[in-house]
């Protein structure tokens, strides 16, 4: 099953690989039912410059998954640094996109259109700076907020923002601190561990999201994220 559901990506597409891939969310689990993928989404900016910034945590959230699950994230796939594997039987797809945070939903439209995925079955991980520093929140779906990078993803799954969400908390910018030099700075050290253990935390959570489904992954996550750090925005990481 898994060799005719996993073929590794590559640059060039034959035209039976494109038909296999293109069918993941119509492959049939050994019980007959249907098996349909999830697409998680990490959002960030690409390039040395911007690692391990406030705006990138979504790349880190999802560059932790993959490690936690032996998944390759090395393949140019729609504008996105892409990994394909299977979680207890479900396929999962995750990406990077590549095309700079405004414009993320370049990349997550077409990925999501490409394999026939309902929206559902999508949920994208980002920066959000109404949460306080390392505090997650998984919802079904929602607006966002000032977050443009969310918005070019709405955008380009046609305005329907019926998606999940794994929002990470990383605080407010201080004072009257312009919000995109904020998002754009490096933690300092309480922050950065902070962000690491909600990151640790989270991979958690996208594992639960494939195996209970994101309502019960969502109620059960969030209760436990709830009085997490009663910190005040104001106090800065």
């Amino acid at each position: 099953m898994r060799g005719k559901l996993w073929i590794r990506f590559s640059p060039l597409f034959s035209k039976r690989y494109v038909s296999t891939c293109r069918n993941f969310s119509m492959s049939p689990s050994s019980s007959g039912s249907v098996i349909q993928p999830w697409l998680f989404v990490g959002l960030g900016n690409p390039g040395e410059k911007y690692q391990s910034t406030r705006h990138n945590v979504g790349f880190d959230m999802i560059d932790a998954f993959a490690q936690s699950q032996g998944i390759s994230m090395t393949t140019l796939h729609f504008k996105a640094l892409f990994g394909e594997g299977m979680i207890d039987g479900v396929p999962v797809l995750l990406a990077k996109p590549q095309t700079y945070i405004n414009l993320s939903g370049e990349s997550a439209g077409p990925l999501a259109a490409y394999y026939k995925l309902p929206l559902h079955r999508v949920l994208v991980a980002y920066d959000d700076t109404d949460l306080p520093c390392g505090v997650l929140r998984l919802q079904p779906k929602g607006g966002y907020g000032r977050h443009n990078g969310l918005k070019s993803v709405i955008y380009n799954f046609r305005k329907n923002r019926e998606f999940g969400r794994l929002r990470i908390g990383i605080g407010r910018p201080p004072g009257q601190m312009d919000p995109k030099a904020f998002v754009l700075q490096k933690f300092n050290k309480t922050g950065r561990e902070r962000i690491d253990s909600a990151i640790k935390e989270g991979t958690d959570i996208l594992k639960m999201v494939v195996t209970k489904g994101l309502t019960e992954a969502a109620r059960l996550a969030n209760v436990e994220q709830k009085y997490k750090h009663l910190v005040s925005h104001d106090e800065q990481f």
